[in-house]
């Protein structure tokens, strides 16, 4: 029985340390608001208009760059409704294609799918910048994983935005995203 009751109070412990890390975690990092008096302002449905260009590349957890990638995109909107058709030619020479269907939902909220979203994404902007943050179906070595993504953009000037997005699961940090957006 004691060692039932060690087993157990062990249990709690590590769920105890998972849920205190995951509350603490959800307090260090900055919040959309932080950059509400940011200029120039980024103005979501303007910015995603027309054509843009982005150069990028993936890092690992210790900074390796993993891979490089070009993004031409194409973007519209009509009415609410926004579609940013995104496509991808990596360093390897693969290519990938995503659509986003994008959803303005007012006061600066905006919501999104994609095919390879698990979910919907959900995001908001203020100021310059804009946080995104989603769950992707991610190929790897043969087996999908659900990576969860955490998208910042700022606006520098009225064509350029720079983006970072953290990758990870189940809490553990994967790698990250950068790019630089032009519109053209």
């Amino acid at each position: 029985m004691n060692r039932l009751k060690r087993t157990l109070h062990g249990i709690a412990s590590a769920m105890l340390a998972v849920g205190l890390s995951a509350a603490l975690s959800g307090c260090a990092g900055p919040r959309i608001q932080d950059y509400a008096n940011e200029q120039p302002r980024l103005d979501l449905r303007q910015y995603l208009d027309g054509p843009l260009r982005a150069q990028g590349i993936f890092t690992d957890r210790q900074g390796r760059v993993v891979k490089r990638f070009v993004v031409e995109m194409q973007a519209k909107w009509e009415g609410q409704q926004g579609t940013l058709d995104e496509r991808f030619t990596y360093s390897d020479g693969t290519r990938q294609q995503r659509i986003w269907h994008l959803t303005d939902l007012g006061g600066g909220r905006y919501s999104g799918r994609a095919d390879d979203v698990v979910g919907q994404a959900t995001g908001e902007s203020a100021g310059n910048a804009f946080y995104w943050s989603y769950t992707m179906a991610l190929p790897v070595d043969g087996q999908v994983w659900h990576v969860q993504l955490e998208d910042w953009m700022f606006l520098v000037d009225s064509r350029t935005v720079i983006n970072r997005a953290a990758m990870s699961k189940f809490g553990i940090h994967l790698g990250d995203v950068t790019l630089s957006f032009t519109k053209l």
